[in-house]
């Protein structure tokens, strides 16, 4: 694996010290000699490690967004290969299955390497024979409607390939999809691996809104995980797993109905195994298309989140949240009852937070023009300003709204924080709809998933995830280790 500077980031030296700078969002790191000669030969091209110990420092950066990840592009020979189980689960859905069997019929990938497993989960139409048509392995899941979860598993019991790759029937599979996620598999740390996910179709409203705001959908980044209490999952209908880890794991949780490649990745994690997810290797999926079936989708991953809580309470949803900008969001907060004084004590804070950071890169030596400072500071603010309204959309609307009904004063704040968290969405995402269409749907998923999570977390007993946890800033200058 080799790597690069991150767009924004530059190496900088400053009275004898080296500095790696990052603009966006505002970091900056102390380099000690030997990170800083690894850093400096790599400028001009790629950083190459040559030791284990380069490598996992490298990838500590990658974390921290200092450095991103180049793939190289290989051509794997066929002793290289690793022989692949592909599982798909199927209840009732013969068209859609057929479709999703003719698209693997065509993925660049060697037929002697691969094995393909329908598990009939109780169909009632023609599913079982039409994946004997296209050659498959059909195997009965033991019940009817026991779920995708509990399929899955049969299929990976009689699985023989060292990878399990995992595809519902509802999707169609590019003729890359494996040959550009195996190889990071390379890696032996490296678990499980997911690809991107794409909407099907573009015909609805709702198909235009899950284009870009489906939570399958994972974004134009790499992202990975191992131990650690962050939420980050892969989803399972383009899922790769090595088969010795996931038999090791346990597998799927047989009960959940949803919401079950979030445990299981997460179980990979806890124990130290690394998952992994790529811009590439696509699947496209066929997303409910309607309101009501939408909706009803919404309903049903919120109900997972009590469930999720109850197994890991470890894992929550985490903020940093910058003490001044804490008081600076409280006196805004206080404006409608305040009679305006309130926003003058917020911007005297944010002047004195521009000020306090400016002053401690100044003793530090730390390169940053006042104008860039504030810039920084402004998005930094927007962003906690979006991520609060984001949660609050998400799992308090239903409060804030009975509250406003007892002080009319408050209802701005309902308005804004559902107003700020879809307009940010809207601009950054930029869904092929008028904001007015987006909002619409944007403001039913909230009510839905939120109304999910709520009748989840009652059947669970457990409300531990309406909490969040929220941390304090961490110096903008660190120290490399």
């Amino acid at each position: 694996m080799n790597y690069r500077l991150s767009q924004h980031v530059e190496l900088m030296e400053r009275q004898g010290d080296y500095l790696l700078v990052s603009r966006s969002p505002l970091s900056i790191l102390r380099l000690n000699s030997s990170l800083k000669d690894l850093i400096s030969n790599g400028q001009d091209g790629l950083i190459a490690p040559v030791s284990l110990a380069e490598q996992d420092i490298l990838e500590q950066l990658s974390a921290k967004g200092f450095v991103e990840r180049v793939h190289e592009s290989t051509s794997c020979t066929r002793l290289e290969m690793p022989t692949v189980s592909i599982i798909i689960p199927v209840k009732d859905r013969a068209d859609e299955l057929g479709r999703c069997l003719e698209s693997l019929a065509s993925v660049d990938y060697p037929n002697g390497l691969c094995q393909l497993i329908v598990v009939d989960d109780g169909s009632s139409d023609a599913s079982p024979d039409v994946a004997r048509q296209a050659g498959a392995i059909v195997i009965p899941s033991g019940g009817t409607g026991r779920g995708p979860a509990a399929a899955r598993n049969v299929g990976a019991r009689i699985a023989t390939g060292d990878i399990l790759a995992f595809i519902d029937s509802d999707c169609t599979a590019s003729k890359g999809w494996l040959k550009e996620l195996i190889p990071s598999f390379a890696d032996s740390e490296t678990v499980a691996v997911g690809g991107r996910v794409n909407g099907m179709s573009d015909e609805s409203v709702v198909d235009r809104y899950e284009a870009v705001m489906s939570s399958l959908s994972l974004g134009n980044r790499e992202l990975s995980g191992s131990i650690g209490d962050d939420t980050f999952y892969l989803p399972s209908c383009n899922l790769l797993v090595r088969r010795q880890a996931f038999l090791h794991a346990g597998g799927f949780n047989d009960e959940m109905h949803v919401g079950e490649d979030v445990d299981l990745t997460w179980r990979l994690r806890d124990k130290g195994w690394t998952i992994r997810y790529l811009p590439k290797g696509d699947i496209d999926h066929e997303h409910r298309s309607t309101i009501r079936s939408f909706m009803s989708r919404r309903f049903d991953y919120g109900t997972s989140e009590g469930m999720l809580q109850r197994l890991h309470p470890d894992r929550r949803k985490q903020m940093l949240v910058p003490p001044l900008f804490a008081l600076l969001l409280a006196l805004c907060l206080m404006a409608p009852f305040s009679g305006g004084w309130s926003l003058l004590a917020a911007a005297v804070v944010f002047i004195t937070d521009v000020a306090a950071v400016k002053f401690k890169l100044f003793r530090r030596g730390a390169p940053i023009a006042t104008t860039a400072l504030l810039a920084a500071r402004l998005r930094a603010l927007g962003s906690l300003v979006y991520y609060l309204s984001y949660h609050l959309s998400r799992y308090y609307i239903f409060p804030l709204l009975s509250v406003s009904l007892l002080l009319p004063k408050f209802f701005p704040v309902p308005v804004f924080v559902m107003l700020c968290a879809a307009w940010v969405d809207h601009s950054v995402r930029k869904p092929q709809l008028s904001f007015v269409s987006y909002l619409r749907i944007y403001m039913l998923e909230q009510v839905a998933y939120g109304a999910g999570v709520f009748w989840g977390c009652l059947h669970n007993r457990c409300f531990d995830n309406y909490r969040i946890s929220l941390m304090k800033q961490s110096c903008l200058l660190q120290k490399s280790a």
